[in-house]
């Protein structure tokens, strides 16, 4: 999905732009790249960091790089930041988020203007240098942002760097977050609020949705007040917040050890499992609030191996992230051995990687393995995030099954198939049970999920669970 981190500060802040982006590294898989302004004008350094962490790829940029002024991201695709010429000036941009009517973008800005973009790989255009090129077509950077903000199908937070400052603006629905952090003489923007704490930052606020604010070392000035609709991610929570952040609020740990409680309400009294684990990284809390609740041991019955693997670089290919997921978990057979293991995974996509280690705890002795999901299953893919993969939504388990059962469906149906207490969600839940081989399947109810975020469901997007935005 990527990140970005942005500090303003008195002093030279490489080592801190540094480290603020490094924290970012499980949000991306493809680049990473941070730009600096000082006395020596713009500075830029972007680097593939599909095979190697982003630390190591950048060591030697932070020796030669010097501003008080940086903004750095780790991307899931795109180079950035990039560094923009324009009648607004020259400026560095990053972005997050994801454009659904690019075409159209693009179509628009070649008949009022732009003669061409960089082509990437793929014979694709870099959309960050779209969103530059869309706010250029206004008389300032703020107009320009709110403009983007205006017509992305889809959603687009920004982090800009001038001469002066920063621009740090939300998406318009807040479906990603956005945080300042505060110290003497320094400002830092961040995706990840516990980015900046071990750099010395306090937490000053977070941005609203589809607020813009320009930062300096002395100030945090609101240029566009915040929107009052929210949909921030709850995905979010589940699965792709590190377990240190906080989103409005509420803590990513926390809230997955009363999701893993409410999944053991559900199941009290109906199963007997010997222990409870959860799937290395995302799993593992929501498990313990399972363990601590029902009182079953909670135990690790495979090890990931990170010092090669860890979560932050996968290849693109997914038979190869398929062989990787498989070759990172390790089993500890005297753990496993004519056990009953209940297993908790943050959810089943196209359920390939959970089939392959259930398949492996059976084969290392496993007597039953009840798979609870820490999320209601995945209808949708997502239209506001690049959380996935998939070039179609076929390739999630549930639409393949769906669509085994109904051949061509109506909304209706899918609204059917999403509720819990109906006999098409039952015998879907039923149907991917036996595929996958597990002894039972549960998973989290969407009721249950908001109740374990604990803001208001209006806030929150679950367009992936129920499709509706």
């Amino acid at each position: 999905m990527g990140g970005f981190f942005g500090v303003a500060s008195k002093k030279n802040c490489i080592w801190e732009l540094f480290y603020g982006v490094d924290y970012h590294s499980h949000l991306g898989t493809r680049r990473g790249g941070m730009a600096l302004y000082g006395e020596n004008g713009f500075q830029r350094a972007i680097h593939n960091i599909e095979n190697s962490p982003f630390r190591t790829k950048f060591e030697r940029d932070v020796e030669e790089m010097e501003g008080n002024l940086g903004i750095g991201c780790i991307s899931d695709f795109e180079p950035q930041p990039l560094l923009i010429q324009s009648h607004l000036g020259s400026f560095a941009i990053t972005t997050v988020g994801k454009i659904n009517n690019m075409e159209e973008l693009l179509g628009y800005v070649y008949e009022n203007g732009n003669t061409h973009f960089q082509e990437m790989s793929g014979g694709q255009v870099n959309a960050t240098e779209l969103v530059a090129a869309l706010i250029c077509k206004k008389d300032s950077i703020v107009e320009g942002i709110q403009y983007v903000q205006q017509i992305v199908d889809g959603s687009m937070t920004m982090l800009l760097m001038t001469k002066d400052g920063l621009y740090a603006a939300r998406d318009r629905y807040g479906r990603t977050p956005l945080v300042i952090g505060k110290k003497e003489d320094a400002y830092c923007v961040s995706f990840e609020s516990f980015a900046y704490f071990n750099l010395g930052y306090a937490d000053y606020r977070e941005l609203g949705p589809g607020e813009i604010v320009f930062i300096t070392p002395d100030e945090v000035k609101t240029l566009a007040e915040p929107g009052k609709d929210m949909r921030i991610c709850s995905f979010l929570w589940v699965y792709y917040g590190y377990p240190t952040s906080s989103y409005e609020g509420v803590n990513v740990e926390e809230m997955r050890y009363k999701c893993g409680s409410m999944l053991a309400k559900r199941d009290k009294g109906s199963i007997a499992p010997d222990v409870v684990a959860g799937v290395p990284d995302s799993g593992i809390a929501h498990a313990i609030g399972y363990a601590n609740e029902s009182g079953i041991p909670y135990a690790r019955p495979f090890i990931k191996y990170t010092p090669t693997w860890p979560r932050s670089f996968m290849p693109t290919q997914q038979s190869q992230r398929n062989l990787i997921a498989r070759m990172k978990l390790i089993p500890v057979k005297a753990l496993i051995q004519n056990k009953k293991l209940l297993l908790i995974d943050d959810s089943i996509v196209r359920g390939t990687q959970l089939r392959e280690t259930t398949e492996f705890l059976y084969a290392s002795g496993a007597k039953e393995v009840h798979v609870r999901p820490a999320c209601p299953p995945l209808l949708y893919g997502c239209k506001y995030l690049n959380f996935s993969r998939s070039k179609s939504e076929m390739d999630l388990i549930t639409r393949r099954v769906i669509k085994e059962r109904e051949g061509e469906v109506s909304q209706e149906v899918l609204d059917d198939y999403a509720d819990p207490c109906s006999k098409r969600y039952e015998e879907m839940l039923e149907a991917i049970r036996k595929e996958q081989n597990f002894t039972t399947l549960r998973y989290h109810r969407l009721d249950d999920l908001e109740a374990s975020i604990g803001l208001s469901p209006c806030k929150l997007c679950t367009y992936c669970f129920n499709g509706k935005e």
